[in-house]
């Protein structure tokens, strides 16, 4: 695993605790509301025998299938020098493309699709799961029924408020109080499975086979509901680089996995001893003393699951960013040891905005989870198609079993996601809706970078041709000091900044940089590699400044930390002055993109916060000039 610059090397210890607090607070969370849903959801089955047998032995499967071969075994291998996730995957399959033209597109369009789909995720589980557990105060004490919504829409209003604070000093107490939870599951499992070990036989898989046979279509639509057991299976892989494999495996291995089974099949056993329990089948579990503080619990737990998705609606916008499908957004670093605690202030707003929307729309977690699953199901998707890519392109497999495993994967999750194809109408084209929006936007933007690049080659000034007019001339004036002006396209090219100063400044200054950042296809850049310098002539150097794509980006920093035989010369701060372009995108006839989209990147232009802000420049440091670009 590759650590980020400045963090110290965590013990194996704190990292097995961090991955049972970060990522498994979302599926750890889904017995809340996972069972109720497949008897009681939008295809309500009998509470008999047969069935319950039948649905647990699909759960019990599903997650073996899923969580325990398909991502601990299989897909965490598919790593970006430590890193996972759609993104991820979309940089080591671009290394891939040489040779293949048609892959680049392919899994651009792949991995920005999965990434699109993660936001409407990320919207639906703090809402479904928050509510889900103050619903058990419906159980606990019946009189209160009608503040259950108010108390979830305080909670999610004081968990998206908090998100500027950062997470270092609550982060500390997720892995503990989650240990508590599983405990707890497991419990509450073996607790009611004593009363009816019956349910165990549900461990063998043909019961799973009889009660697709004897159900037909109700049957397959509820798949739309087993699924909701492993939401949160691709948080595994996503968050990997914060953690490694080896602990999240572990985590799974020895407490996650066997706390779910025990209480999925405790609540099996219960709805066998009586089915009347089914209006609250995990909180009745528990004995009437404890229903109170397992409600607090489990609205603990599901705030911890609600942070771990809006963290990594964070982490996923800011590796966008960095390659090339967003534009730049205000971010702050929470904490000064762990560079991946970041807070957007925009998307903060938004996903709480969306979130509190879903909860006064849906009101209920019933509602909720017959609109949950579809965006999950097709990430899962497009994850397993991109890892046989890898597994053909990049690892060189050949073994046709091995490939015969990753295609009952993808039919496992094809599924899923057509069981779940019924929910459009109940709800799941929310999720979808806004994946789409989302994926026009990524894309859109990508493109529109693309033209603005090549709009800035058609007109832009080599360097030679540079030298060879403005050196030695008599018209320009030397003065002083260093300036450095960025351009992130043209590297061999002058950027447009420097031509508007000379054009109406007539000054170049004693030494001149020309900066371009790189983000490369990994996601960290060693401090060794981090600056290359040449210089070019007579004062004016060229530098590049490489960032992997979770690396923050901090122009000062890196030039502070640099040597002066990488600079070229010698770094005083206070005599530094940036140059960028502010560029007013105008949208017309010229060949490129749709006129619709043309004016969507054009607004996405403006909206972008400064690249003295992304770059951490020096606000007393910074000089802008204009620039307008026809795309």
């Amino acid at each position: 695993m590759t650590k980020p610059e400045g963090c110290e090397k965590s013990s194996f210890g704190a990292l097995l605790v961090g991955a049972l607090g970060i990522v498994y607070g979302d599926i750890g969370t889904s017995p809340l509301y996972t069972l109720h849903e497949c008897f009681a959801g939008e295809h309500p089955l009998v509470v008999d025998k047969a069935n319950i047998l039948g649905i647990l032995s699909l759960i019990f499967w599903s997650i073996t299938i899923i969580v325990s071969v398909k991502y601990v075994i299989v897909t965490m291998r598919a790593n970006n020098r430590g890193e996972g996730g759609s993104l991820a995957l979309l940089a080591m399959l671009n290394q891939a493309g040489e040779g293949r033209p048609w892959l680049p597109p392919l899994v651009a369009t792949l991995g920005i699709a999965a990434a699109a789909l993660f936001y409407g995720d990320s919207t639906i589980t703090p809402a479904v799961s928050v509510l889900s557990a103050i619903e058990g105060l419906q159980v606990a004490a019946p009189a209160l029924e009608d503040y259950v919504l108010p108390i979830t829409l305080a909670i999610l209003v004081g968990l998206f408020a908090i998100q500027r604070k950062g997470t270092a000093l609550v982060g500390s107490m997720f892995g503990p109080v989650m240990i508590v939870w599983f405990v707890i599951l497991a419990i509450l499992g073996l607790r009611n499975i004593a009363k009816a070990p019956l349910v165990l036989a549900a461990l063998s898989p043909h019961y799973a086979f009889l009660f697709m046979a004897d159900h037909g279509l109700v049957g397959f639509l509820s798949l739309g509901a087993v699924v909701l057991s492993v939401t949160g299976g691709e948080a595994l892989y996503a968050d990997m680089g914060h953690f490694g494999r080896p602990p999240i495996a572990l985590a799974w291995y020895l407490l996650v996995l066997p706390a779910l089974i025990l209480n999925y099949f405790g609540q099996g056993a219960l709805l066998l001893s009586d089915p009347k329990s089914l209006e609250n089948p995990f909180f009745l579990m528990a004995p009437t003393w404890a229903l109170v503080p397992l409600v607090i619990l489990a609205g603990i737990a599901t705030v911890i699951a609600s942070q771990a998705v809006i963290s990594g609606a964070f982490s996923v916008t800011a590796q966008a960013m960095q390659l090339g499908y967003l534009p730049r957004m205000r971010i702050l670093h929470t904490s000064a040891k762990e560079k991946g605690q970041i807070y957007i202030p925009f998307l903060n707003s938004l996903v709480a905005l969306f979130v509190i929307a879903l909860v006064l729309g849906f009101r209920t977690s019933s509602n909720l989870a017959a609109a949950y699953g579809i965006a999950v199901t097709g990430t899962m998707g497009i994850t397993t198609i991109m890892v046989t890519m890898v597994a053909a392109f990049i690892w060189g497999w050949k073994n046709k079993l091995a490939y015969a495993l990753l295609g009952l994967f993808l039919i496992v999750d094809i599924s899923f996601f057509a069981a779940n194809a019924a929910k459009i109408i109940h709800g799941g084209w929310f999720p979808l809706a806004l994946g789409a929006i989302i994926f026009l936007l990524l894309m859109t933007w990508k493109r529109g970078r693309s033209l603005v690049f090549a709009r800035r080659e058609d007109g832009a000034m080599p360097i030679g041709d540079f030298v060879a007019s403005v050196i030695g001339s008599k018209n320009i004036t030397r003065p002083k000091g260093t300036a450095i002006f960025l351009t992130s396209t043209l590297r061999d090219h002058i950027p447009p900044a420097l031509m508007h100063n000379l054009k109406h400044n007539q000054v170049l200054h004693e030494v001149t940089v020309l900066l371009t950042i790189v983000v490369e296809d990994i996601p960290h850049v060693d401090q060794s590699r981090r600056i290359t310098s040449e210089h070019v002539t007579d004062g004016i150097y060229r530098m590049i400044i490489r960032y992997g794509f979770m690396d923050e980006t901090n122009i000062p920093r890196a030039l502070a930390n640099a040597s002066e035989q990488q600079l070229g010369f010698f770094y005083e701060p206070m005599k530094i002055s940036y140059f960028l372009s502010r560029e007013t995108i105008i949208a017309s006839d010229r060949p490129g993109m749709d006129p619709l989209r043309e004016a969507l990147f054009a607004w996405m232009s403006r909206s972008a916060s400064s690249a003295m802000e992304f770059f951490a420049l020096p606000v007393n440091r910074v000089v802008e000039l204009g620039d307008q670009i026809e795309i």
